[in-house]
């Protein structure tokens, strides 16, 4: 083997070990369920509001 191609394995090689390289980022299970349950209340009140809006405007168009 030529000298430049023994250092272009080489440096493939290194690379490809460095491509595989993963990076984990754990949350706290506590901050992510006090997250979620927010999102579940909120969720449930744009629903509440959603279905009081229009038993409130029915009445009102019976009067017409």
């Amino acid at each position: 083997m030529p000298f430049s191609s023994k250092w272009f394995l080489v440096a493939v090689l290194a690379l490809s070990a460095s491509a595989c390289v993963t990076i984990n980022i754990y949350f706290p299970a506590a901050a992510a369920e006090k997250a979620a349950d927010r999102i579940i209340d909120e969720v449930w009140q744009l629903r509440e509001g959603a279905g009081e809006a229009p038993a409130s405007a029915s009445p009102q168009g019976a009067a017409k």
